[in-house]
């Protein structure tokens, strides 16, 4: 899967090096067989299932200014976005260099139905809505929202420093049609993700 990944980075031209962070050896040959380099193997600290990406990215632009020189932006693509197209990251690396006010810019994907007329189970097992008041209202009068595709997040040298979130003022969206955005996290998720690879071939 982290080939697909590999793949896109590498075909949109825009990074001097694409660098894969793991304490994995599986992996790092996979991701060497592929084009990618691992000049380091990932902290044991950084490698739980509890780590956070942004010190994960901290430490490899760290590692890469001690042993190779400067950076100015980095990108963290996730192995899990095997729909992640070239020009997506061409458009978040030119979105973060053309805003000198913004740290971050990263894939967003719009909802597939309103979140605002979303729905629960009460302790009682019955259908209650979180918004109750939405409920008369149509689907095209509530806001949009977003979430985040999972996708790739740039970033400047100094955002991946603070190690704060990403979703605030200092970040802009890049815009992925929900038909290219599957992330993998899950059995299901994967065979959806077959299944759209089965659709686009045809």
């Amino acid at each position: 899967m982290i080939a697909w990944s590999i793949a896109a980075a590498k075909a949109s031209g825009v990074f001097d090096a694409v660098v894969v962070s793991t304490d994995d050896a599986e992996i790092a040959e996979v991701a060497v067989a592929h084009g990618a380099e691992v000049p380091f193997v990932r902290p044991a600290e950084l490698a739980t299932d509890f780590t956070l990406t942004i010190p994960v990215i901290h430490h490899a632009v760290t590692w890469w200014e001690a042993q190779r020189g400067p950076v100015d932006v980095a990108c963290c693509v996730y192995a899990t976005a095997p729909f992640l197209r070239p020009e997506s990251l061409i458009e978040g690396r030119n979105i973060l260099l053309e805003n000198p006010q913004v740290e971050f810019a990263f894939s967003v994907t719009s909802y597939a139905f309103p979140i605002f007329r979303a729905l629960g189970v009460s302790r009682e097992g019955t259908v209650e809505m979180f918004w109750p008041e939405n409920e008369l209202k149509r689907s095209q009068d509530l806001p949009a929202a977003l979430h985040d595709a999972g996708q790739f997040y740039w970033g400047t040298k100094q955002a991946w420093a603070r190690r704060k979130g990403f979703f605030s003022a200092v970040a802009l969206p890049v815009h992925i049609p929900r038909r290219f955005v599957q992330d993998i996290d899950t059995p299901e998720d994967w065979a959806i993700a077959e299944s759209m690879i089965e659709s686009y071939a045809r």
